[in-house]
């Protein structure tokens, strides 16, 4: 009637591994590619918000492809200019996946790094709410 104790079934289909075709690599290696070049060009001549958002542009582009330099890369953007869009969802994520990972492989130190990097972006969302208030 309840099924206590019953073991439940693993669901074999809950993580899915999205394979990008060879067309999606060569389109998203062409957007990191304009996006490199936009930032060497900005870097000179525009103001931090739009070079901000330039990164985040490149760093979802490597997140898409799985590229281990999107975390940096995102890190950089909010550096420049702090913000709660796109590219903040996706760096949170990407954290908690290395937290995740972290934790599979009994890594602790790897677990207080990323959980504490979670801090750290929970305070930057306090600190724009904050600050959209006033």
């Amino acid at each position: 009637m309840f099924n206590f104790f019953k073991k439940k079934k693993e669901k074999t289909s809950d993580k899915k591994e999205d394979v990008l075709s060879e067309e999606q690599l060569a389109k998203i290696d062409q957007t990191i590619e304009e996006k490199r070049k936009a930032i060497d060009k900005a870097e000179k001549t525009e103001t931090a918000e739009k070079l901000a958002k330039l990164y985040e542009e490149l760093g979802l582009a490597y997140a898409q492809k799985n590229g281990d330099e999107a975390i940096p890369t995102l890190e950089k953007s909010l550096e420049l200019k702090l913000s709660m869009g796109d590219g903040y969802k996706k760096l949170m994520s990407l954290y908690n996946e290395k937290r995740k990972e972290a934790a599979r492989n009994g890594d602790d130190a790897g677990i207080d790094k990323y959980m504490n990097k979670m801090d750290e972006m929970r305070s930057v969302a306090k600190k724009l709410t904050v600050s959209k208030d006033k």
